[in-house]
């Protein structure tokens, strides 16, 4: 399979949907211009993708999960205009756009960011947007977990031990809570959701849980060394803002070369838990490796 093809498909299918879903307003037009502001800023759409690629692996066809793949993607959103907001991270670009608050204020970034991360439920509950493929105890089930991985159990409590983190000594097991918490939660979701709403069952659920959380893992020692070796204009973020704050990172504690050696162990693993799946599993063992060779 020829990867770039895959997921320029997928993020296609993504991101019609999602210019299509926010119909006419029954709020200010200014939150749901501040909403589509980031929406339709771009990026990689890798957490709907990954969720599509899982549901394939199973058996099923990307056309009937759009809109629950596509419900991730406002969760991720909202994510990063609160810890782009200045009492987060504090930063003036994102996708190589102003930051949402810079355009709308800090108070209308903060309602659009609310706005998505609630919208998502909204998505995911609304029987029209549901195939009927697909059962309502699987949606179910979905709904419970995204809202698991997404709060205080997931990202939201990774943030937090990030904030209280900044300054700090870095330690191993205080990196790995953050890690797994505030990016590896959400993309090891993305990649169980797929396996769910295909009616997987638990072995086959296990395996495309162990391969998200090891990819997810992987995702974040790349974006930390990437904050060290990137360059602005290819992150589409400012370069050296982990460095700045202080974060706790995999490079501050172990070094560039072997935060490397931990991401590409990272990645041989992810490959390992996918060795019972066939050809269709193909997109998943492609995206392991885009996600180590990667430069945003």
């Amino acid at each position: 399979m020829e990867l770039k093809t895959y997921l320029k498909e997928k993020r296609e299918l993504v991101e019609s949907f999602l210019g299509s879903y926010f119909g006419p307003e029954d709020a200010p037009r200014v939150l749901f211009d501040s909403m589509g502001y980031s929406v339709q800023a771009g990026g990689k759409r890798i957490r709907p993708i990954l969720c599509i690629a899982a549901y394939e692996a199973c058996g099923g066809k990307a056309d009937n999960i759009v809109p629950q793949a596509a419900s991730i993607e406002l969760i991720h959103t909202y994510s990063l205009i609160h810890d782009d907001l200045p009492a987060m991270d504090n930063d003036d670009l994102r996708r190589g756009k102003p930051t949402n608050h810079k355009v709308f204020g800090e108070g209308m970034a903060i309602l659009a960011g609310d706005g998505l991360l609630t919208e998502a439920f909204v998505l995911l509950a609304d029987p029209r947007y549901r195939h009927s493929s697909l059962s309502a105890s699987a949606v179910i089930k979905i709904i419970y977990e995204l809202a698991f991985a997404a709060g205080a159990h997931g990202m939201v409590g990774g943030q937090a031990q990030d904030l209280l983190s900044e300054d700090a000594e870095p330690d191993a097991e205080t990196l790995s809570f953050i890690h797994r918490h505030k990016t590896a939660a959400l993309l090891s979701l993305s990649v169980r959701m797929g396996g769910i709403l295909s009616g997987a069952d638990k072995a086959i659920l296990d395996k495309l849980n162990l391969y998200g959380e090891k990819i997810g893992l992987a995702f974040q020692v790349v974006d930390d060394i990437l904050d060290i070796e990137g360059e602005t204009e290819v992150l589409g973020k400012p370069k050296g803002s982990d460095e700045k704050k202080k974060k706790m990172t995999y490079p501050r504690l172990y070094g560039i070369e072997e935060s490397r050696k931990i991401a590409k162990e990272l990645i041989d693993s992810a490959l390992d838990a996918l060795s019972a799946f066939d050809e269709k599993a193909d997109p998943l063992r492609a995206i392991a490796g885009y996600l180590y060779e990667r430069k945003n």
